[in-house]
């Protein structure tokens, strides 16, 4: 018998698997042989969207006619009640009809982007630490990834100096996210105009990945809402975080009407469009009021708090001023890496914390902790912790 042996594409060998992929496989094996593992990892939110929304879905779901296939740049009202957000909450006016192209999440519109605007050897900015998918996509495009240091001394903004005096030839395309994940930090004006200047001078085109916008955060903010931003910044956004929708799969980027028509040539050739009872609900989502966001933030203030107290007992430094969805900690010098000191903690407390590595290099130091679970299973992961954990 002759053997066969089908070897997967180049690009997939320059990729791993998705850290939490796995380690969620180790977790569910942890639960089979004992105490079931705290998850204070992903931040995927356990709370509901509004009883509103789910009645949407449902009553949306009965009609006949909303089973078919959709339009590949979302229903006009779904673009529309975006343009509506944008306007009521970040002051940024967008043609629902030219600027605003509906995605299946914003995960999928990385992907997207990526193949719009990256020839292979095209040089992409990549923050470290920040998001994994950055880079996997960029990879998986065959783009070359130069990345750009976020420190802790610097607030974990771009050194735009440093990164203009080091730009390799051929850079087109950097990924920038604030409010930052995992690093809580927020932006600020005189950080975006200088990003503005920086895209403009070296024609880059900047994409700004903005989830986090409402979570612990007073005063959500655009960058596309600073003048001469559309011509080099696009930026992406979702319901995932911002309304608990994050299994809906309801995202959007906005940008100029030109370069979403670039990436609508790639989607429309990934899709066949979005399940039109999910627009209705995502429409009736961005409806809300700001009592919605109001009292999301309750919520993920006092599960903050608790998980401040877990990072006590573990002696980590954090900064209270961070925003969004996770706390990020840094481990005390005598624990040797984040990593380290992660495993650990699972192994002992079964309590899973997420290392900072899987960032980049610059979060080796650190740990980054989910606000996506109730108050009393924080506590008891506090519990654990300080009943179970050895100096």
């Amino acid at each position: 018998m002759i053997r066969t042996e089908i070897k997967p594409a180049k690009r997939v060998e320059k990729v791993e698997e998705y850290y939490f992929s796995r380690k969620l496989q180790e977790i569910r094996s942890m639960n089979k042989t004992g105490k079931p593992v705290i998850n204070l990892g992903i931040g995927s939110p356990d709370l509901p969207p509004s009883q509103e929304v789910i009645n949407t879905l449902n009553r949306e779901s009965r009609i006949e006619q909303n089973h078919g296939y959709q339009s590949y740049t979302g229903i006009p009202e779904l673009r529309e009640a975006f343009a509506r957000w944008y306007s009521q909450f970040y002051k940024v006016k967008l043609d629902p009809q030219t600027e605003i192209l509906p995605l299946m999440g914003s995960k999928e519109g990385i992907m997207h982007i990526s193949l719009a605007f990256l020839n292979p050897g095209d040089v992409v900015l990549v923050p470290n630490p920040g998001y994994p998918a950055y880079r996997s996509v960029s990879e998986l495009v065959g783009a070359e990834v130069h990345e750009y240091t976020l420190i802790e001394n610097n607030q974990w903004m771009p050194d735009l100096d440093l990164l203009e005096k080091n730009l390799l030839k051929g850079t087109r395309l950097m990924w920038i996210n604030y409010p930052n994940m995992p690093t809580g930090q927020k932006g600020n004006p005189e950080l975006f105009i200088r990003l503005i200047d920086f895209a403009r001078k070296n024609n880059i085109l900047i994409i700004n990945d903005n989830p986090y916008s409402f979570i612990l955060n007073e005063q959500p903010s655009s960058l596309l809402s600073f003048a001469g931003a559309k011509d080099v910044i696009m930026e992406l956004n979702s319901l995932s975080k911002s309304h608990n929708m994050a299994g809906w799969r309801m995202g959007m980027v906005a940008g100029k009407a030109e370069y979403i028509q670039y990436i609508l040539r790639v989607k429309s050739n990934m899709d066949s469009g979005m399940f039109k009872p999910l627009q209705m609900a995502a429409i009736k989502a961005l409806e809300a009021g700001e009592d919605w966001y109001k009292n999301q933030n309750k919520i993920y203030r006092e599960r903050r708090e608790r998980i401040w107290e877990i990072f006590d007992l573990l002696n980590c430094n954090y900064d209270t001023k961070q925003t969004g969805l996770f706390v990020w900690a840094k481990v005390p010098e005598t624990v040797g890496s984040g990593q380290d000191f992660a495993e650990k903690i699972l192994q002992q407390s079964r309590v899973f914390i997420t290392p900072g590595f899987i960032f980049g290099s610059a979060g080796s130091k650190y740990l980054r902790a989910s606000l996506c679970q109730p108050v009393e299973i924080i506590e008891e992961a506090a519990d654990r912790i300080k009943t179970t954990i050895n100096d």
